[in-house]
């Protein structure tokens, strides 16, 4: 983050410590380190602020500077680095950045603390709010937690502020402009106003009441040049690793993309496409590429891991990993509907700005019908079936390779012919042995064998 020394020099300026700020000498332990956060984090919600500050270094009565010790990103709790130790007892919304500083040649450690989001901040299981200068349980204060429910709810993430006080110059110039007008297909205007105006249309940027900029988080991860000038964000960047064999022990290619989702999300998609085996088939005496997992399908799922992430959760974002036999689309946050009525049920998202704003850029298909088209891809090529995997706050979508019929696992089958099923109830169509047998690619004698699938489907 900039210009960290002007913003203690305007924060010392306020004459006492607020409920979003405060000021230490010394103090660093642990346990009241996480619970300010807590409390700082709830109260920069309550007051509508982005931010809270924990600064050390400065007279908590003069706001003089005096200087500090020790180091806040050098600093441990046990074994652990003192950040990795509070990421651990602080709720998954929780979202911080250390800095350390010098002005007039004195060490000054900076805190800086994003507000609630969703719901409150908690540090070993207890959430906390400031009243006045003090840091209190906030069940012991209902009308306050009442009130900081009532702005929760309120609150959209793609709304809140990923930067702020900008000139319009400088928050342009953070963003991929070029590829916003290119993806609406719009003439990019002649000069800045012009950029401007459909920016804050589209809630990309935001003009604030003091005459500067703000870039929200829709901007942000949809258009950042690179998603590092975005503390809060750039945790957020896609990340695809690859493996040598069919488990986790030995990587061998990593690269996270930097720039925004609709400035990086073809340049995933072809490093992606370019680590899965193809091969060249003749079809009517044409030379043409076959990929051991449909395109369609993966793009699907990506986007998908992108729409329906869960924000609030911190220090994670999509993960894409490619194996010899598998891809594994992993993403924090788990579904709004039940995943086995995702392909019929009408679809739900937490973030619906992001959905809208994806699917207006062509960076998926129409709303409801993601789930059919990667189904249905991976049929066409007689692949296992997708499976999705719920974990406590996050979701796994699996594609797998192809696998003859007699190597798919008993679970497997009975997934793939439920999702078949889903199918052709949606496609006003009935599952039948014989659709059922063209869709693993057996022949016409294992009738038995799908006969018997289909009864077990049906008791389950």
């Amino acid at each position: 983050m900039d210009n960290l020394d002007k913003l203690v020099q305007e924060l010392i300026k306020l004459p006492n410590e607020t409920e979003w700020i405060e000021f230490k000498h010394n103090n660093y332990d642990p346990y009241m380190i996480g619970k300010d956060i807590s409390a700082l984090a709830n109260a920069a919600t309550l007051r509508e602020k982005t931010y809270a500050y924990m600064i050390w270094g400065i007279d908590d009565k003069t706001h003089e500077i005096i200087g500090t010790e020790e180091s806040l990103q050098n600093m441990r709790k046990g074994s652990q680095e003192l950040e990795n130790w509070l990421r651990y007892q602080l709720s998954d919304n929780a979202d911080f950045q250390f800095y350390d500083i010098e002005i007039t040649n004195k060490k000054i450690g900076i805190l800086i603390i994003y507000n609630a989001t969703s719901f409150p901040v908690k540090f070993d299981g207890v959430d906390y709010i400031r009243i006045g200068s003090y840091t209190k349980k906030l069940k012991e204060f209902p009308m306050v937690e009442s009130q900081l429910w009532d702005k929760l709810k309120n609150i959209k993430f793609e709304e809140q502020y990923a930067k702020t006080d900008l000139a319009l110059n400088d928050a342009l110039q953070l963003l991929d402009y070029v590829v916003y007008f290119d993806l609406c297909k719009i003439p990019v205007p002649s000069d800045m106003e012009g950029i401007a105006h459909f920016f804050i249309e589209d809630g990309i940027i935001t003009r604030q009441d003091n005459g500067l900029y703000a870039i929200t988080n829709l901007g942000a991860i949809l258009f950042a040049k690179n998603m590092k000038s975005f503390p809060k964000i750039s945790r957020k960047a896609i990340r695809v690793v690859q493996y040598n064999g069919n488990n986790r022990l030995l990587m061998n290619k990593e690269i996270m993309e930097q720039k925004g989702y609709a400035s990086g999300f073809e340049n995933s998609m072809k490093y992606i496409e370019a680590l899965i085996p193809t091969e060249e088939v003749i079809i009517d005496a044409r030379r043409d590429k076959r990929t051991a997992y449909p395109i369609l399908a993966i793009r699907e799922t990506i986007a998908n891991s992108l729409i329906h992430q869960d924000f609030t959760i911190s220090g994670t974002g999509p993960v894409v990993e490619v194996f010899d036999n598998r891809i594994e689309v992993t993403n924090p946050g788990i579904p709004l509907v039940d995943i086995n009525r995702i392909i019929d049920n009408p679809p739900k998202s937490r973030n619906e700005k992001l959905a809208s704003f994806m699917r207006r850029l062509g960076m998926c298909e129409e709303l409801g019908t993601g789930w059919d088209k990667i189904v249905i891809a991976c049929e066409l090529l007689q692949l296992p079936a997708p499976k999705i995997e719920l974990f406590e706050s996050s979701t796994r979508v699996t594609l797998y390779s192809e696998l003859p019929f007699a190597s798919i696992a008993p679970e497997d089958r009975l997934r793939a012919c439920y999702l078949h099923a889903c199918i052709k109830q949606v496609q006003g169509e009935q599952l039948t042995n014989s659709s059922l047998r063209e869709r693993f690619g057996v022949k016409d004698s294992s009738a038995g064998s799908i006969s018997r699938l289909i009864k077990e489907s049906v008791a389950l």
